[in-house]
Parts: structure tokens; C-alpha cells; sequence
């Protein structure tokens, strides 16, 4: 960071109470894990499994690597993780 973003952020934080910018991560995060669980919730419903199910599985080899299906192992997978991820940040900031 440069010299004149550290003074911005410091001016930033110090007009910014700490408790409105936890809220807004939590929003942030709150509103992403939503949006993976609904990718998941599509996912798991589209192919009658979960993800480590389809991983297990091998559904993209199994469906000879269509693009289709090699997309939707990237988003589900992204999900998946993402929601893991997030659900960790909450945790972290709630307990803080």
C-alpha cells in the first residue's frame, strides 16, 4: 500500500465507527453464504446428489468432460468451499 492509501484508509477508519464496518462484513458475508447454499440446494437437486457424492462419483469423466457438466463442477465446487470459507469468517467475527 502506498503512503497516500495507508493515510486514506487511516482517515477512513478513524470516521468510521468499527462496530457499522463489522456489520457490513457480516451482511457481506451473510449474503454470500446464501448465495452458495442456493448454488449448492440447484446443484444438489440438478444431479440428485451432493458434491462429494458427484466427486466421487466422477460425473465429469462419467459424461465424457462435457462443458456442461465440467462448468457446473467448477461453480458447485466454488460454492462449496466459498460457503466453508465464509461460514469461518462469521464464526471468527462473532466471537470477536
Amino acid at each position: 500500500m502506498t503512503e497516500l492509501q495507508e493515510l486514506m484508509t487511516e482517515k477512513i477508519m478513524a470516521s468510521v465507527p468499527i462496530d457499522e464496518i463489522k456489520e457490513a462484513l457480516l451482511s457481506e458475508y451473510r449474503r454470500r453464504a446464501i448465495r452458495y447454499r442456493m448454488l449448492d440446494e440447484a446443484m444438489k437437486k440438478k444431479y440428485r446428489m451432493t458434491f462429494k457424492e458427484f466427486e466421487s462419483a466422477n460425473v465429469v469423466k462419467e459424461q465424457k468432460f462435457s462443458w456442461q457438466v465440467e462448468s457446473d463442477a467448477m461453480e458447485w465446487e466454488h460454492a462449496v468451499e466459498g460457503l466453508r470459507y465464509v461460514e469461518q469468517k462469521l464464526k471468527d467475527i462473532q466471537t470477536q
